[in-house]
């Protein structure tokens, strides 16, 4: 309890102190996490969507493909990301490897498939006699993929927030294709992971808090955006 106490002291003064790399770390998380979250929603929503509503052949096979990613190890997704962003990868010449964008876009291959899975579950409980109603009254593909979206508001904001969940805990593939670097690469999951490396856990435990903060406001926007448009539910 005394460590945990020392942890978040520090973490108080560290804030109030306006430590330099503290604002820096936390700065790059609100960064990467929040552009890596908002690219997996606005294009794993649509995706979910129409992989519940369209009817193709190898529709199943397409479905349960989703659906195993939710298992995928983001180390796995950080091993096939510095592969191809590698110098002597075939997208090398992007020299994308070691910066914040190849931590967006490993975030993104991680959380995407995860809102897109959890947004098609969503878009498939709905009834099914709607799509039929609303192609009966004229609506094209696309208003009916809108209206069943606004229909299953409530688990695309859960799909969301697991989205968000999954990328701003993230630290093997942060760790593969960011390499930690101080200044560069460094955010709160892999300082935290650095410095219990260290033994210093004091300072892990003062980056976990404001990690803690970050992630719990996020979630009570989200709860409250739920909340409002679903009062009673």
């Amino acid at each position: 309890m005394e460590l945990i106490w020392q942890g978040l002291v520090q973490a108080v003064q560290m804030v109030f102190a306006g430590d330099r790399e503290l604002y820096q770390v936390a700065w790059l998380t609100v960064r990467v996490t929040g552009t890596a979250t908002f690219l997996s929603i606005i294009f794993g929503v649509p995706l979910g969507a129409l992989l519940g509503l369209a009817s193709f052949p190898g529709r199943r096979g397409v479905q349960s493909l989703l659906n195993s990613t939710l298992g995928l190890p983001p180390v796995v997704v950080g091993l096939w990301v510095s592969l191809l962003l590698w110098r002597s990868g075939p997208l090398g010449f992007l020299r994308l490897m070691y910066t914040p964008s190849a931590l967006i876009v490993a975030q993104v291959l991680i959380a995407m498939p995860r809102v897109a899975a959890l947004t098609m579950a969503g878009v498939m409980q709905v009834d099914q006699g709607l799509s039929v109603q609303l192609g009966g009254l004229g609506a094209n593909r696309w208003q009916t993929v809108w209206l069943v979206i606004r229909e299953s508001q409530l688990s695309i904001m859960a799909a969301c927030l697991a989205g968000f969940g999954a990328v701003v805990a993230e630290v093997g593939a942060a760790m593969a294709v960011g390499g930690n670097i101080r200044g560069q690469t460094r955010i709160l999951s892999t300082a935290i992971v650095l410095e219990v490396n260290r033994g210093n856990f004091a300072l892990a435990l003062a980056f976990s808090f404001v990690l803690m903060t970050f992630t719990y406001i996020v979630a009570m926007v989200l709860t409250m955006m739920q909340q409002r448009r679903h009062p009673y539910a």
